[in-house]
């Protein structure tokens, strides 16, 4: 499950799309589009429903609802990140070597391209993709409203997950910030681009260890009024983060993680 070709990067190392696993699709579809201000459309899949989310022009991620059989077998609902691997098959080979696990895959997606469903050495699942055609345009500008424009990891170790992912991928260093009691945390950038993301020692040993995304807002306390009016809730912020940008941690309605990003209050 994933957009046109022509709408992916295959940026090795890159985040390229997200997708929301949950129980409740329409809910959830509705929720998302009120709160970060997407538009929704049918993929128009012969074979499964599955809801493409755009912002403005731009598809920026889908919605899929999880097959109760999967359920069943201890899936939970939330977002999972694709990250451009140039080979998914040989990138896939090299987590399960590491200690990691495939739990889908590898497997083309006719006319889109190839994908593989992973867990990291530590528990975190991701999606590794390759377009069909190999290429396309370069993800928009970081703070573009309805964008994603963060991606965290609370690891076990940060350390280990830093290593594990920059022999994937490439992940180069940036700016390290001292929490305090909570430890370090490191940003990280694709070989020779900006940081996109960061990781962190998770604070509470009992969390799993998991990805995190954070998408573009204009207004921080206007986003956060939409999320409880849409039935939601605020679990932590409004935060001050560096460079003078604004974040909140969420839940919808249906008990999914994300974080909603601002340049102002």
């Amino acid at each position: 499950m994933a957009p046109k070709e022509r709408e992916m990067s295959d940026h090795h190392g890159q985040f390229v799309w997200c997708e929301l696993m949950t129980t409740d699709a329409d809910a959830a579809t509705d929720f998302y589009t009120r709160v970060v201000g997407w538009t929704a459309a049918d993929s128009g899949m012969p074979d499964k429903r599955y809801t493409i989310l755009s912002a403005g022009d731009t598809r920026i991620g889908g919605v899929m609802e999880l097959p109760r059989s999967v359920l069943e077998r201890g899936a939970r609902p939330g977002w999972v990140g694709y990250i451009a691997a140039r080979d998914v098959d040989a990138a896939a080979a090299r987590v399960r070597d590491a200690g990691g696990a495939i739990h889908h895959g590898p497997e083309d997606i006719p006319g889109i391209g190839r994908f593989a469903v992973v867990q990291d050495p530590q528990g975190a699942v991701f999606t590794l993709f390759r377009a069909a055609d190999g290429g396309a345009a370069p993800p928009p500008a970081a703070a573009m409203p309805g964008h994603v424009g963060w991606h965290e990891l609370r690891a076990a170790d940060s350390e280990a997950a830093f290593a594990f992912y920059a022999d994937l991928f490439g992940w180069t260093r940036a700016e390290a910030f001292d929490m305090g009691p909570m430890g370090t945390y490191q940003l990280f950038a694709p070989a020779g681009g900006r940081a996109i993301g960061g990781m962190m020692t998770r604070p509470d040993p009992a969390d799993r260890p998991s990805w995190g995304h954070v998408f573009n807002v204009e207004g921080i306390d206007a986003a956060s009024s939409r999320v409880a009016e849409a039935g939601g809730r605020v679990t932590d912020g409004p935060h001050e983060v560096p460079g003078g940008a604004w974040v909140v941690r969420c839940t919808d309605p249906q008990d999914v993680t994300f974080a909603l990003v601002a340049p102002v209050r």
